[in-house]
């Protein structure tokens, strides 16, 4: 079998990652601050970077709390807010790992339809005036994994306002908020909420490289303090190195040119994904996206997507069930990731799904 083309990993083929500039900031982190880069730290993060983020989001350095990757900002969050039973609104899809997180946690998850333009905040504030009380709605506003979809403005807004009414967390969940290579940037809702009610998290594995493990989240002082005491417990300090090298990283002006590299490279896949699409699987649905990792795709009604996943296999090409970011429907749907794949591995991988499909549709009809 020919090697296989993966579109199901949500991280960056090694050609996008800025290798050297990394090597060069972790020689600057040991030779610039050796004490902190090999001690414990403390809970809150490397300091320095810490201090990076909350100039970046224009807040105070008592907002930040700068964490093993997102997912462990993420745990932190939900086991402080979140117990057995408690109502909790999520994306329809969303992110699989926030599922598995939150159902873990006992938590009721409500999932609310996700649109082109972000959560429908009709159908929310519909479950809202019947009665339901969330304690935090997790929303993953640009490029939304696995949709690929953007918030829009005017829903941001509305968000926040229900937010306030209700009295939830909204919980904006912004790991590919750099990654845009299209359209107009939105500010977030960190940026408009005057009501403390939105905790914000990042990552730089996105903009870095996974590797990292660099996390972080915002949000008002008396929470992130709460945390602060949680990831004490859990692990002393994060790792310092990792972020040490990340504040070098950024410090230096080396992100924004990885970034740019970055969003060149997958602009140029999502215009080859969509032409290979659109040869290939003419009757499959999708928006392209702005910006960020991964695409949404629809296969006319009928189509068994485990048994597409099944043929995918036997012929070298990987994705991502669409079943596996819901709790029910989506049997039609996958999502793939254009960010691990080569541009030239494109359109073989696509034709490879063209062959699956059409060989899961044939032993449907035998």
């Amino acid at each position: 079998m020919a090697d296989t083309i993966s579109f199901a990993r949500g991280a960056p083929s090694l050609d996008i990652v800025d290798v050297e500039g990394l090597k060069d900031a972790a020689v600057r982190a040991f030779e610039r601050d050796p004490a902190g880069v090999t001690a414990y730290g403390t809970a809150v993060g490397y300091v320095p970077l810490r201090e990076w983020i909350a100039a970046k989001h224009g807040v105070d350095v008592s907002q930040v709390l700068v964490t093993n990757g997102s997912m462990q900002a993420d745990a932190f969050l939900f086991e402080t807010l979140v117990q057995q039973g408690d109502p909790v609104v999520v994306e329809k899809p969303t992110y699989d790992r926030t599922l598995l997180n939150l159902r873990a946690r006992g938590a009721d998850v409500r999932m609310v339809s996700l649109q082109p333009d972000g959560i429908d905040v009709d159908e929310l504030a519909g479950l809202l005036e019947d009665g339901l009380r969330p304690t935090l709605a997790h929303v993953i506003p640009n490029f939304q994994n696995p949709a690929g979809y953007t918030l829009s403005l005017e829903k941001r807004q509305r968000l926040l306002e229900l937010a306030r009414r209700h009295e939830f967390v909204v919980f904006e969940d912004d790991p590919y908020v750099d990654i845009r290579f299209a359209g107009e940037t939105l500010p977030t809702m960190l940026s408009l909420d005057d009501a403390g009610t939105v905790v914000y998290a990042s990552s730089f594995s996105k903009t870095v490289c996974p590797g990292v493990r660099v996390g972080y989240l915002v949000g008002p002082a008396e929470r992130i303090a709460q945390i602060t005491k949680l990831a004490t417990n859990t692990y002393i300090a994060p790792n310092m190195l990792a972020q040490a090298t990340v504040f070098q990283f950024c410090d230096s002006g080396a992100l924004d040119r990885s970034v740019a590299t970055v969003k060149e490279a997958l602009a140029e896949r999502v215009k080859l994904l969509t032409a290979a699409l659109d040869r290939e699987l003419p009757d499959a649905e999708y928006v392209a996206p702005e910006g960020g990792y991964f695409m949404w795709v629809s296969l006319p009604e009928g189509t068994d997507v485990d048994a597409v996943f099944e043929e995918a296999k036997g012929l070298g090409v990987q994705f991502v069930k669409g079943t596996d970011f819901l709790l029910e429907g989506g049997e039609n749907t996958m999502r793939l990731a254009y960010s691990g794949v080569t541009a030239d591995q494109i359109d073989e991988g696509v034709r490879r799904l063209a062959q699956a499909v059409e060989a899961a549709r044939s032993r449907a009809a035998a």
